[in-house]
């Protein structure tokens, strides 16, 4: 079944925050967090979970696991990567899901979909050996399987500012005509190592390749995320006073060593 848990958010998140969580629930739904949360993109949603308590907003968690039923309600959705075999077995419960997902794409719920759930947010993987997988069609990008891995530090000009991640993937992704990236490249290869791009945005869905996990070290664009679903959820958004004064060190620094 769908949990709700707030595993998701560590113990002494609660203790730290010095507001009350009075300002109202906002519900993150993580897509299958054994299957396709391998490289530490499960760090997001605790993120997530707790700047939404520091800003005095309650967090609520549910784990969507195969084959479970969908939550009654979502303001925000993550999904992280995985390996290949991850993908499939995650694949028809996906497609089972696929128009609720469509449909809260396009009435605004912000997502984030890291590498193997971006690509499946995509119109298709196309493996080396030429087998098309289709995905949800929710950003208009194909992937293709590659020889080559493209691994190493990347930073991005984005609508969030600046942000510094980690990629690690062989697939090649290429935008579809008239689909807008989630940033251009700074330092890094991004999508394919050619075309400047990284990953894919449409309304307030978000496509990346940056594993890290990207938000902790990306304070602002977890807070451009959060910011969304807490006026959908509450109507309004009153952000607290969070200290992300080691965040945006190592932040600059990031920036600052890669760009030289």
């Amino acid at each position: 079944m769908s949990e709700t848990t707030d595993q998701a958010l560590p113990g002494d998140v609660a203790a730290l925050a010095e507001v009350p969580a009075d300002k109202g629930e906002v519900h993150l739904v993580h897509l299958y967090p054994r299957e396709m949360s391998i490289y530490g993109d499960l760090g997001n949603t605790r993120c997530l979970a707790a700047r939404l308590r520091w800003h005095g907003y309650q967090p609520v968690v549910h784990d969507h696991h195969p084959g479970a039923p969908w939550p009654d309600r979502v303001d925000l959705v993550l999904g992280g990567g995985g390996q290949d075999s991850g993908q499939v077995r995650v694949q028809d419960d996906l497609a089972a899901h696929a128009d609720r997902l469509r449909e809260l794409a396009t009435e605004g719920v912000p997502m984030l979909m890291i590498c193997g759930m971006y690509q499946l947010f995509g119109e298709a993987f196309v493996t080396v050996e030429g087998r098309r997988l289709p995905g949800l069609g929710i950003l208009d990008v194909t992937t293709r399987g590659n020889e080559t891995r493209m691994i190493g530090p990347v930073v991005l000009d984005t609508d969030f500012g600046p942000v510094v991640g980690y990629e690690n993937h062989s697939g090649s992704t290429v935008l579809g005509t008239g689909q807008r990236p989630f940033g251009r490249v700074r330092h890094g290869r991004g999508n394919n190592g050619s075309d400047g791009t990284e990953g894919a945005r449409t309304h307030n869905v978000v496509g990346s390749y940056l594993h890290g996990p990207v938000l902790p070290a990306n304070p602002q664009l977890a807070d451009g995320l959060l910011e969304v679903a807490a006026r959908r959820a509450t109507g309004g958004w009153e952000p607290g006073e969070v200290d992300d004064t080691l965040a945006r060190e190592a932040h600059d620094r990031q920036v600052r060593r890669l760009l030289g």
